[in-house]
């Protein structure tokens, strides 16, 4: 069993960096059908042809599959005459032969006496039998074959390069309805359009569909933000089930940033589909070279343009005047951080810290300066992180984190150590400067800036409304823009620090130092407890009772490790030997908690609710239903207050009964790609996410923060209140 993926850890948060997509990996090592089967033509005699075949490593040719005919006049074929292939045992064709290496096959024909050139058409189908497992579908060449002399007297000899084939190897539409080549039945071209964007067209003919889950963009010169799918058709497909596809053409627009100017976009995107009752064709790569400059006239003359519904899921454009709104939105996000339970202990604590010290303003000014910094840079360095995740086709967004069970765990023990600490069980010393609260109660530069960065830390689950908007802005933008957004949530989580330090008024507005700050500072402790307990809980949905039972164990072990290391402050350095011990012991149930299975999904909360799915979303718009989707997780605190407030109540209820609404659930407290894709689709960022289908209409997303009125104008369809 695999580790699960690390996305934030303690004070890593640098750690994350963009990765080439492992699906195009794969496909590179794919090779067209041409090199795979190479296939050369000569004649013997007037009355033999030789077909010498060649077959790359790894790949197989079906001995059944293999037929030559001709449309020439008067010419005719004889038998085939095909050397003995391997016995394979294939879960389609049943028993076969098959070639793995070079072979020759030899061909009878009759031919004109003025014939003095014969065209094949050699049609044939073959696999390749190691990762990733594919069969191509049937290929057919033209062989044009030079024959001797009527009078037999230059006939070609075995050994001679007499006929060999002339023009190459071209893939041609077959007689019959037999399918067309892959350059016929995907035709991919990129239109410039405005506002830096490009639309990405392919074209098919009547019969042949597009994989939408199977086809991605990526460029050498440029950023590419996620590709924005118009509404697909869902297809039962023999392959991969329930999956969206696109029949005729579709046109996606994909938005462009960081292209040198003057500069052609170097892109390449990676595709597969298939002929609708017949053949799959293997994933393919195309790249092209698309001219930005002049975008507007080129997209005129193509006559190019978007539909409506593609224009209504297409962010705006950033301009000076949403780019400064969605600074002003992620600073006051970041600011409603400092009121959530995780956070405001740290802050306080060193805030107390402050006080006691009774520093000069100039010192006091160094210390916000440095906390500043720890927060403003592990937010850039999260902001990084998950913007190049994003760029690799990975639909992650602000509190994924915490999708994983290994990395809940770890801030369980965090949080646990801050809140002994608190409780005056231990104190750390210079020995666990990295440890969290240690750093927070440190002077010095060390101190302040981990404070910073755990700050940070604790703050990632506690996503807050005004950080979704902010978030969603930023990944529809360029790199810069998105940067300078994490860059605003950090000064907004920064700011009230900042205040104390740089507005003496309000430092005077403060209590006098005194016993009491003791007393605040082990009432602290408290919320850091219950923020344990709130992960523990999120930690048995994902993995059950005995993921609960291994980290209460491994707390418990910690507990004693920190308080054996305190007894042992003053001791000689083997009294605290069984301190190192202890902390070592709280590795194995770690370990145990991440090789645990995933939890099995808990009943519906709401009667009548369903469990999200693609497929189940658009059977239920088909059949002519309203539906509600619900996207949220475990460990959001913002889904669960819009649960207790609206979600779970008898109101919503009635609500949902009187319009005959469906209440679709998406839990997303475990990765779920097609959860992700929803979440791609309208640009959502993390949860919540609500989205309203009306009878016949498009998805509407609402705000993050619900209200039942909020709910019943979306529902009903009128004006917001």
């Amino acid at each position: 069993m695999k580790f699960p993926r690390f996305g934030i850890l303690l004070s890593a948060f640098a750690c994350l960096l963009a990765a080439s997509d492992p699906h195009a990996a794969e496909t590179d090592e794919l090779l067209p059908v041409e090199q795979a089967f190479v296939v050369e033509a000569r004649a013997l005699d007037r009355g033999t042809l030789r077909l010498d075949w060649k077959l790359a490593e790894h790949y197989y040719l079906y001995r059944e599959r293999i037929k030559v005919t001709t449309a020439d006049a008067g010419v005719v074929l004889g038998a085939h005459e095909l050397p003995a292939g391997e016995k394979k045992h294939d879960e389609f064709l049943g028993d076969v032969e098959v070639y793995h290496q070079n072979f020759s096959s030899t061909h009878k024909l009759t031919a004109p006496a003025g014939a003095a050139q014969v065209t094949l058409a050699v049609r044939y189908q073959g696999c390749h039998e190691v990762e990733p497992k594919i069969c191509y579908p049937p290929h057919t060449v033209k062989l044009a074959v030079d024959l001797p002399a009527a009078t037999g007297a230059a006939a070609a000899s075995p050994g001679s390069d007499t006929g060999l084939l002339a023009g190459g190897a071209a893939g041609t539409t077959l007689i019959g309805g037999e399918p067309l080549p892959v350059d016929q039945a995907f035709a991919f071209e990129a239109i410039p359009g405005g506002a830096g964007e490009i639309l990405a067209r392919f074209t098919m003919p009547k019969g042949y569909y597009l994989y939408r889950d199977k086809t991605s963009f990526r460029a050498d010169n440029a950023t590419l933000a996620a590709p924005r799918w118009p509404e697909g058709r869902l297809h039962e497909d023999a392959s991969f089930g329930q999956t969206t596809v696109y029949f005729d053409q579709v046109d996606v627009p994909v938005a462009v940033s960081n292209l040198a100017a003057g500069q052609p976009l170097h892109l390449t995107s990676t595709f597969q589909g298939c002929l609708e009752g017949s053949v799959c064709y293997p994933p393919t790569t195309r790249r092209i070279d698309v001219a930005m400059t002049g975008a507007a006239g080129a997209n005129a003359a193509t006559g190019a343009t978007m539909d409506s519904a593609q224009q209504q899921t297409r962010p705006d454009a950033p301009g000076p005047g949403s780019l400064l709104a969605a600074l002003f939105a992620a600073l006051l996000g970041g600011l409603i951080l400092n009121l959530m339970p995780c956070v405001l202990p740290v802050l306080s604590l060193k805030a107390i810290s402050i006080l006691e010290g009774g520093e000069s303003p100039q010192r006091a000014r160094k210390h916000v300066l440095w906390y500043t910094a720890g927060v403003v840079l592990s937010f850039a360095a999260v902001g990084l992180a998950v913007i190049a995740l994003r760029k690799a086709g990975m639909a992650y967004g602000w509190g994924y984190q915490l999708q994983q069970p290994l990395i809940v765990a770890v801030l369980v023990y965090v949080i646990v150590a801050i809140g002994l600490s608190l409780s005056g069980v231990v104190q750390f010393g210079v020995g666990l400067t990295n440890a969290g609260q240690g750093l927070a109660q440190r002077s010095g530069p060390a101190g302040d800036f981990f404070t910073g960065v755990l700050a940070v830390v604790v703050a990632s689950p506690c996503t807050a409304p005004f950080m979704g908007s902010a978030l969603a802005f930023a990944f529809a933008s360029s790199t810069l823009t998105a940067f300078l957004v994490f860059i605003a949530l950090g000064l907004g989580l920064a700011l009230p620090f900042l205040l104390i330090g740089f507005v003496p008024a309000l430092g005077r507005l403060l209590p006098r130092p005194g016993m009491w700050m003791e007393t605040l500072k082990q009432l602290l402790a408290f919320p850091m407890y219950l923020t344990a307990a709130w992960l523990i809980w999120v930690l048995g949905n994902q993995r059950g009772v005995d993921a609960i039972g291994l980290v209460l164990v491994g707390v418990i072990v910690l507990a004693l490790a920190l308080w054996w290391f305190e007894r042992s402050r003053y001791g000689s350095g083997a009294w605290r030997v069984p301190a190192l011990v202890a902390l070592l012991l709280t590795l194995p149930p770690l370990y145990a908690i991440a090789h645990l299975e995933r939890q099995a999904a808990t009943p519906a909360d709401v009667a009548g609710q369903v469990a999200f799915s693609p497929a189940k979303l658009d059977e239920l718009r088909k059949a002519g239903k309203a539906v509600f989707v619900d996207v949220g997780a475990d460990w959001c605190t913002t889904c669960k207050v819009n649960e207790r407030a609206v979600l779970h109540t008898d109101a919503f209820r009635a609500l949902l009964e009187r319009t005959d609404t469906t209440f679709m659930v998406a839990d997303w407290t475990n990765p779920d790609p097609a959860i992700e894709a929803f979440l791609e689709k309208f640009h959502a960022v993390g949860v919540p996410l609500y989205v309203v289908f009306r009878k016949g209409e498009e998805g509407r997303a609402l705000p993050t923060v619900l209200t039942q009125g909020i709910v019943e104008s979306a529902i009903e369809g009128r004006p917001a209140p």
